[in-house]
Order: C-alpha cells, then sequence, then structure tokens
C-alpha cells in the first residue's frame, strides 16, 4: 500500500535498495524540495534583513531608476542599452517563475520585479528622451547670415552681452534647427523680444564636447536642450518682425531684475536680483568665485532653500490671517487651506525665476511637504525625496548626470537622513531648559547639519569641478539664516511696499544684509586653504561615493554603517591618485605638463581663461601657468618645444608643435625618431614616427582630448567615455 511519502528508509532496507530507490524519479522531486527549502530559507534570512534595517521600498525603487539612467549613459552603443532592458526584463521573469510557489516569499518576488521594470524603465525613458530632443548638431564651424525667431531672451550685463536662443531653418537640409548666439550689449537693439523675426549675421560653432577626459561637457548639455550650435553676432541685427504678444512671465522677470537693481546697486543689487527673479546674468565673476569657494553658491542658484523659504512665509501668513476670521476658522481646515496658498505661492514663484530644474524640484518636494503637513502626516521622509525624485527624472532624465542635480539631492537626503536619525531625534527634543541653552542647541544642530551636508557634496564637487570650499560649513552658519530670515523678507518687504512708493527704508536694510553675505564669501574664500584642488575623479571611485552615501542614508540601524567601507575605499584611491603627467585638448594646441614643480607648464600662453581653467582643474593646480619658452627645462624653437621629463627612472622625450608652418621633412622625421611622444595641431606625415604616440590631428579627431600617466604608460580620452551617443562628433562615431 502506498504512503504517499518517497523514499523513506525502513528497517530491513539494503544500501542498494536505498541506492536504486534514490535512482527512481522520486528522488527529483526529492532534490527539488531540497532546493526550494534552501531558496526559502535564504529568503527568511533575507526578509529578517529588510526587516531589522528599516527597508523602505520607495527610496530604492528611485535608485533602480537613476541606476537605468545612469547605465543608458555608461553603455556605449544601442545594442548593449538593448541588453540592459532585456537583462532587466529576465530577471523580473525569473523571479517570478522561479518564487511563484513560494507564499511566503511573495514581497521579495515583488521588490525584484519592481526593481527590474523600474531600471528598465530608466533605461528606456533616457533613450527616448535623447531621441526626441537631440539636436543634430552643425558638422562644422560657419560664417553666414541667418534668418531667425528669437524664442528666448537673457540678459548678462556682468559679461556685456545678452544671450539669445534662436530657432532658423537649415539652408541645406530644411530643417528647423535651435542655435544659441550671443550679442555684444552695444548691438542690442529695441524689440529684441521673444517672438521677434530678425535677421543677423553669426559665427556659429558645434556644441564643444569636453576639452579633456573629466571636463565639463557642453555638447551633452547642448544635445538635451535641442541647440545645434553655439556662436555671436557679428554687426547690426536687423528686426523683421516685432513680436506679435509679449511672453508675460519673461518680461516680468526682467522687469521684476531691472525694478531691483535700480533700487540697489553693484553686488547687493545683482544677488538680489537673483534672489527676486532667478536673473543672475548681473552677478560679477569675482562674486561668483567668492561664493562658489565659501561654499554658498546655492544661495544665488533658486532652489530648495528659496522656495521652501516663499512657500513657508505664504503658509504662516495664510494660517495666521485667516484664523483671525472666526467664520473661516470654524467652518475650514485652515492647514489644508493654508498649504493650498502655499503651493500657489511656490508655483508661481518657480515659474517667475525660469522653471528651472532644481527650482523645480524643490517646487514638487515643497508641494509634497505641504501635502503631508495637511493629512498629518510626517513632512519630512525619505519616501517624499524620492517621490521628487522620480518626478524630475520622469521629465527630465538627463538631468541626473549633471551637477545640480545630484547636489540639491544629496544635500536634502543627507538633511532627512540625519535629522531621522534617533540621536539628533533625542538631541533636538523639547526639554526644560533656558533660551540661551536652547538656541545654543539649535546652532549647534545647524553647524552639524552644515558639516554632514559640506561632506555628502564633496565627492559630487570634486567630480564635477575638481575643486571644494573647506569652510562651507561655517560659512553656511550665518550664510543660510541671513538669507532665509533677513536678506528675501525684506526684499519681498521692499517690493511690496514699493506699491506704495514707501520701500526705500527696506532696500537699505535688504542691501546692507546682502553686503553682509557677500562680505563672508569674500573672507571665507580668502583664507589659507579654503579651496582644495584634485585632478579628476574617475567614474568608478564616483560610484563608490554614491553608493556608500546612499547605503548610509537608506539604511538604518547598524547596518547602514556598512555604507563607510565603499566611501573608505573611495577615499583612499582617490587620495593616492596622481594628476595626470600630460593634457593634451582636442585640438592639439593646449599641451599642460605637471610634476615638474609646484606649477603647470603650458605650450601656449593663451589668453583663453577657458583653455587655462580646464588644463588648472584637470590637473588639480592653482596658480599661473607657465609656458613651455619660460621654463628653463624646455628647449624651444618659433615652430616647436622639446621637453624631457623623468617618471620612475624614465626619460620621456616629448616634441610639440607650436606652430602651423611648414618644415622640413628629414629633419621632422629625425626629430620624432628621438622622441617618445610628438603631439601637434596638426596632420604630422607619416614618415613622423614617435617611439610610442603620435597625438596629432588624425589620432585627436578620433580620440579628443588626452590625459597621460607616463609612470604606468596609461592614456585616457575623452572618446572612451562618449561612446556612440548623438553629441559626440569623433571620427569613430561617425563611422
Amino acid at each position: 500500500m502506498a504512503t504517499g511519502i518517497p523514499n523513506v528508509p525502513i528497517e530491513g532496507d539494503t544500501a542498494d535498495e536505498r541506492q536504486d530507490a534514490d535512482a527512481s524519479p522520486n528522488a527529483a522531486v526529492q532534490r527539488q524540495w531540497r532546493s526550494e527549502r534552501l531558496l526559502s530559507s535564504f529568503g527568511d534570512q533575507f526578509d529578517r534583513f529588510l526587516g531589522h534595517s528599516g527597508f523602505d521600498k520607495g527610496p530604492w525603487l528611485t535608485v533602480a531608476f537613476s541606476a537605468g539612467i545612469a547605465a543608458w549613459f555608461s553603455l556605449d552603443r544601442q545594442w548593449q542599452w538593448s541588453a540592459a532592458i532585456g537583462v532587466a526584463a529576465i530577471a523580473g521573469i525569473w523571479a517570478l517563475a522561479v518564487w511563484r510557489g513560494l507564499e511566503d516569499r511573495t514581497e521579495l518576488r515583488q521588490a525584484v520585479i519592481a526593481v527590474a521594470s523600474v531600471f528598465a524603465l530608466g533605461v528606456a525613458v533616457i533613450w527616448l528622451r535623447s531621441e526626441i530632443v537631440g539636436a543634430e548638431p552643425l558638422d562644422r564651424p560657419q560664417v553666414s547670415i541667418v534668418d531667425a525667431r528669437i524664442l528666448e531672451r537673457d540678459e548678462q550685463p556682468a559679461r556685456d552681452r545678452v544671450r539669445l536662443i534662436l530657432a532658423m531653418r537649415n539652408a541645406d537640409t530644411g530643417t528647423a534647427q535651435k542655435i544659441r548666439v550671443n550679442v555684444p550689449i552695444a548691438n542690442d537693439a529695441a524689440g529684441l523680444e521673444e517672438g521677434a523675426r530678425i535677421r543677423l549675421r553669426v559665427r556659429l560653432m558645434p556644441p564643444a564636447p569636453p576639452m579633456l577626459p573629466g571636463a565639463y561637457d557642453f555638447s551633452r548639455a547642448a544635445w538635451f536642450k535641442g541647440l545645434s550650435a553655439t556662436g555671436s553676432a557679428l554687426g547690426e541685427i536687423e528686426l523683421l518682425e516685432p513680436a506679435q504678444k509679449t511672453e508675460l512671465l519673461a518680461e516680468t522677470q526682467r522687469r521684476l531684475a531691472a525694478h531691483v537693481r535700480s533700487n540697489l546697486d553693484g553686488s547687493a543689487g545683482s544677488i538680489a536680483a537673483a534672489l527676486a527673479s532667478g536673473d543672475r546674468g548681473a552677478i560679477s565673476d569675482a562674486d561668483e568665485d567668492a561664493m562658489r569657494d565659501a561654499g554658498l553658491t546655492h544661495l544665488l542658484s533658486i532652489s530648495g532653500l528659496h522656495v521652501s523659504a516663499v512657500i513657508a512665509a505664504a503658509y504662516l501668513l495664510a494660517i495666521k490671517l485667516l484664523a483671525l476670521f472666526p467664520y473661516v476658522a470654524l467652518r475650514w481646515r485652515l492647514p489644508i487651506v493654508a498649504a493650498a496658498i502655499g503651493a500657489l505661492a511656490g508655483v508661481g514663484y518657480t515659474l517667475l525665476t525660469g522653471a528651472e530644474v532644481p527650482t523645480v524640484r524643490s517646487c514638487v518636494g515643497a508641494i509634497l511637504v505641504l501635502i503631508a503637513l495637511s493629512l498629518g502626516r510626517e513632512p519630512l521622509s525619505l519616501r517624499m525625496v524620492a517621490v521628487a525624485a522620480f518626478f524630475v527624472l520622469l521629465l527630465w532624465p538627463e538631468a541626473l548626470v549633471g551637477p545640480s542635480f545630484q547636489m540639491s539631492f544629496a544635500a536634502v537626503i543627507a538633511i532627512v537622513a540625519l535629522h531621522n536619525s534617533q540621536p539628533v531625534k533625542d538631541f533636538l527634543a523639547p526639554r526644560e531648559e533656558s533660551w540661551l541653552a536652547r538656541i545654543s542647541r539649535r546652532t549647534l544642530m545647524l553647524l552639524i547639519t552644515g558639516l554632514v551636508i559640506e561632506i555628502a557634496l564633496m565627492p559630487i564637487v570634486l567630480f564635477h569641478f575638481h575643486r571644494a570650499g573647506v569652510y562651507g560649513a561655517f560659512a553656511n552658519v550665518i550664510g543660510i539664516p541671513l538669507t532665509t530670515f533677513a536678506s528675501m523678507p525684506l526684499i519681498a518687504l521692499a517690493l511690496l511696499l514699493d506699491i506704495v512708493g514707501l520701500g526705500a527704508p527696506a532696500w537699505w536694510l535688504a542691501g546692507k544684509s546682502l553686503d553682509l553675505l557677500i562680505g563672508i564669501a569674500h573672507f571665507t574664500a580668502e583664507q589659507p586653504g579654503a579651496v582644495k584642488l584634485m585632478p579628476e575623479m574617475s567614474g568608478m571611485i564616483y560610484a563608490l561615493f554614491l553608493i556608500g552615501g546612499l547605503w548610509l542614508a537608506l539604511w538604518r540601524g547598524p547596518v547602514r554603517l556598512a555604507g563607510f567601507i565603499p566611501s573608505a575605499i573611495a577615499t583612499m584611491l582617490f587620495v593616492g591618485q596622481p594628476p595626470p603627467d600630460l593634457l593634451i585638448s582636442g585640438d592639439g594646441r593646449h599641451v599642460g605638463v605637471t610634476g615638474e614643480g609646484d606649477q603647470l607648464l603650458v605650450l601656449r600662453d593663451s589668453r583663453s581663461t577657458y583653455a587655462r581653467d580646464n588644463l588648472l582643474e584637470q590637473a588639480g593646480m592653482d596658480g599661473v601657468p607657465v609656458p613651455l619658452a619660460d621654463w628653463k627645462g624646455a628647449n624651444c624653437s618659433r615652430d616647436f618645444c622639446s621637453l624631457t621629463v623623468e617618471r620612475q627612472g624614465k626619460s620621456w622625450h616629448i616634441l610639440m608643435a607650436r606652430s602651423r608652418d611648414r618644415v622640413e621633412a628629414l629633419a621632422l622625421t629625425a626629430a620624432c625618431d628621438r622622441s617618445d611622444i610628438v603631439i601637434a595641431d596638426r596632420y604630422l606625415p607619416r614618415s613622423c614616427k614617435p617611439r610610442w604616440l603620435k597625438a596629432d590631428r588624425r589620432l585627436l579627431d578620433q580620440t579628443g582630448g588626452l590625459s597621460i600617466h607616463l609612470s604606468d604608460e596609461r592614456i585616457q580620452s575623452v572618446s572612451q567615455s562618449m561612446g556612440n551617443h548623438g553629441w559626440w562628433r569623433g571620427e569613430e562615431a561617425k563611422r
């Protein structure tokens, strides 16, 4: 009689009989059951880990969505993007099939399916976005006369120019193109507003790729802005057709900025205009640099601080004023009404200041906080931050790779994670104490928050800008309250009083508060060691920093401390990373040499601050570069410079072209034979054969700029990070 339990050994079974039983079909069922039991045990352990670690699905789904976007930028070819989507789909199907019969693993199965799905969605969204908005760049520089319509106008008096975004029709292809043109102030004229049709002579260039590996990629930014070319206007501009209607928001923004600057002169007026309208065009380079090096640049960009201040002020004013009317207070839920008024104020301020991505992100986050407050929920949570990030990335997925998005969300995540931790909650809990102790405790918490934000932002700033302000936390202890509780309210009060002509006292006070802010920025930036300069950070090191930071922020309990491991590894790798020995621009004209003293040696004493700043940033050096012609260790003629450097006991002989004049072929061939590296901004003959590398235009057209480490004979190129994306114009990508 069958018992229904296969392979149960009974007394009297022999070893051979048991072996025969194990060879029966029921043995496969038993092995399958054992594997399922093992899988179930793993699932139990994983579930316990998630339970003890405070796992919240929402933030991790946004992380997976961001990872899909990042994967699209990191992978080179279309088949790789398709493969990434396919692998994610297979992972979701595998989880659905393997765990179908394990009812107690339903949540784990759903988590795997959800993560795989949003990862694939991230790849698909950025791919689709690139195909829709990407604009084919101009194939070559050109000077032409264009008939165009003005789409945007941006006044930049600090740089003596007006920047216009124009829509024109390509004469060769007949397709519409969007270009960006700088117009000198002297050539500006009445009627050059949004919607006007103009004719002008322009010099146009394709959007520039990074000058060096790790440098700013304007070609990528232009691709997602739909810009086919940039350039400058030559001569007078002819107005063919005035604007049919005025762009209300753009005109209001310009009038507001002009009104603010008319009441406040100098640096205070330019910063007040930025706070009131988002117009930063009048801020001088000196003030911009000081604010950046002091860690106060975020106060100039309309983002979370400003939007939150406007919404909070509108919310508090609304709820206090409405409470004065018993009829309203007894019939309406004042928190909901005040939240609606605050949301309207935030949306209006966002639109008025240009609706840039950081402002939209901040507005969405602040509105989510208002909704939470009106519903009686916890307003500051990582889930709220995740929803805001997902919303922004769904509309502008390219924002993920920009410093603005990364810095904004890193700061917010650091604040929320810090203030949601139990030690901080205990420290800030209400208690019986004197007003001095309470203020001291709050001030100390503000300083700690500033330090945490600085630590969180340091890798991002160093990765994108190769420099970071060291004393930013201390400057922000004064700068943030000064801007939030003095400068912005005074500017708002002054604008309100200007309606009846009584704003002068408020403008005076606002000017003094902004003068104090600028003074703090310059004082902080001028201190010894205020700025830390570092060479290029590799993508792998940056990824380790991001993994460590997210792990610290999104987990709870002791397990979150594991995030220090990748962060520590990244720090050691980054600190121990030497600067490149040679930096070569994509056109071969600009060469930087490091390791020969504490100054950067350059091939040309260029007047271009763009080239000089890029070379200094990628070398992680400051100061004024020294031309090779003035360096005692170099031998320079009118056409070439030669230099010998020692690295790891090996001598490297470098030959660099200074002119494009023809030279004797035999002499050039002999010089190349004696050199390890030859660099030129022209095509060199094939008879020029250096011992290791010939970086002439033939090579640089394919690779872009180069970063060379001689000690381990390693070469990094711009093309290695570009792949087959539409904005890269290298010869290899064209083929």
